[in-house]
């Protein structure tokens, strides 16, 4: 799929345009759990929206604070990296059963749909490369956690920077992808998408 430059996840800087998210009038966000279609899939699409939100916040937080050096290196360690782990191979499956098993659903049950599907698809390379230098500069900062010298700083930086993008990437990825799903599944119930 040929993506318009403004639409590419890394240029992206606010929501989708309105041919895309062609639902998202008619149910407004603050709508959404009140509707009578409003079931079990929608809600656990979004608790999982929701904690990789706050686990990407609280690492971020934490990496904050040991960069400037409120959390001692092993403390740090302890906290960080295996919510990193959960982090990082969660969001990975997330986006690989809605690549193979739900956006498929969504496509096939109203083509208006593909064009964002597709566009929430190549997000999710995006993310997936992003998260995997994410993931390569975590390890260069653990390894250099008591290094002496400017070395851990560059290190901690280093993943900061890569860190920072990815979770600005998936905080704006989440938001649209969720513009697509919940109306949708309003408009067309978890029953007729999803056979329940």
């Amino acid at each position: 799929m040929k993506i318009a430059p403004e639409l590419w996840l890394p240029n992206r800087t606010d929501k989708l345009p309105a041919d895309i998210a062609y639902l998202r009038e008619k149910y407004p966000r603050e709508t959404w759990d009140e509707h009578r279609n409003f079931g079990e899939t929608a809600a656990f699409w979004l608790q999982m929206h929701d904690m990789f939100r706050e686990l990407g916040g609280m690492l971020k937080s934490a990496t904050h604070q040991f960069r400037e050096d409120a959390i001692a290196p092993d403390d740090f360690h302890r906290f960080f990296t295996p919510r990193l782990r959960y982090f990082l191979q969660h969001l990975e499956g997330h986006h690989q059963v809605e690549d193979y098993n739900y956006f498929p659903l969504f496509r096939s049950h109203d083509k208006r749909l593909i064009v964002g599907f597709d566009l929430l698809e190549e997000d999710h390379e995006v993310i997936h490369d992003q998260l995997a230098a994410s993931a390569e500069t975590a390890r260069a900062m653990l390894a250099a956690l008591h290094e002496e010298g400017d070395a851990r700083r560059f290190a901690a930086d280093a993943y900061a920077d890569k860190s920072d993008k990815l979770l600005d990437w998936l905080l704006r990825h989440l938001d649209d992808e969720e513009d697509l799903v919940i109306p949708s599944i309003l408009e067309h119930t978890e029953g007729a998408l999803f056979g329940r």
